[in-house]
């Protein structure tokens, strides 16, 4: 870990497919008004299926645009592609929202339809989760489908949001009939009840977020909350640089996959996330 890593403005999308940073912290990229560190490597240890997740950064104006994380469905076919398809397809709205300056709330969500259609289209049963975060000016709001989720975490630790899981333990955790850490362990864990892929899929559009300037937004596939305690989480985000965020989710993470200690949660996986932040001084 402690690679260079590459900053720069992203005036173009940033567009994360197949990708293995594994021997990094991340990379480091400015989008809207804020900065955002991406990390996207396949399991450790090797997967002959490679890496199934894919991410990415869709400017829309100076002051706003898109973070994006899907999960190709392990368990399902052609993963990889239904990931790169359901990327694809936002990254295509949104970009086409821009050149009219039409609503962008709009455009991630007719892009999440689009993403659907597609990968129903590709015919063989694929599917893939969908997590994006709309970033714009001082404000964050969530959207998303499976178990990918959105999290926003204050400087003190204060959870400002965390989207639910789309599973039948998310909606258990969500109800309080089982705890969150408890969840975790439980063998149903990685049932994922609303996909895109599917003829039945649903969005679930969050509220509008204010953001603090030291307030972390994290979206990220379940291969970083299924080894990760919510709490543990909140912990690494809530102090430090971006870059050294990323750096330590990933190294404990990747540390659970791989030499778990006793009780603590464990799933070797794909592991995407992206941190965000935007600046204290804007303009």
């Amino acid at each position: 870990m402690g690679s260079p890593v590459n900053t720069t403005r992203a005036a173009e999308a940033r567009v994360y497919t197949a990708t293995s940073m594994a021997d990094s912290a991340g990379e480091l990229h400015e989008i809207g008004w804020g900065l955002a560190a991406v990390y996207t490597a396949a399991v450790p240890e090797g997967d002959p299926t490679g890496n199934e997740d894919s991410c990415a950064l869709i400017p829309y104006d100076e002051r706003s645009g898109v973070l994006v994380v899907a999960d190709g469905c392990g368990g399902l076919p052609s993963g990889e592609e239904a990931s790169r398809l359901a990327i694809a397809a936002v990254r295509h709205a949104v970009r086409a929202a821009a050149k009219k300056q039409s609503d962008l709330r709009m455009a991630v969500l007719d892009g999440i339809e689009k993403a659907n259609r597609d990968v129903i289209a590709m015919g063989v049963g694929a599917g893939t989760t969908l997590a994006v975060a709309e970033v714009s000016g001082e404000r964050v709001r969530p959207y998303h489908v499976g178990d990918s989720q959105i999290m926003v975490i204050g400087q003190r630790g204060k959870v400002k949001l965390t989207t639910m899981s789309h599973s039948p333990v998310g909606y258990a955790v969500e109800a309080g009939l089982i705890k969150e850490n408890d969840a975790l362990h439980h063998e149903q864990r990685h049932v994922v009840s609303n996909i895109v892929g599917s003829p039945m899929m649903h969005i679930q559009l969050g509220p509008t977020i204010d953001l603090s300037p030291m307030d972390t937004v994290l979206v990220a596939s379940d291969g970083l909350y299924d080894n990760l305690r919510p709490e543990e989480i909140v912990e690494i985000c809530r102090k430090g640089q971006l870059l050294a965020i990323s750096g330590a989710l990933v190294e404990e993470a990747r540390r659970r996959m791989t030499a778990p200690k006793g009780g603590e949660p464990s799933k070797p996986d794909d592991l995407t996330f992206i941190a965000y932040r935007r600046r204290a001084v804007l303009g």
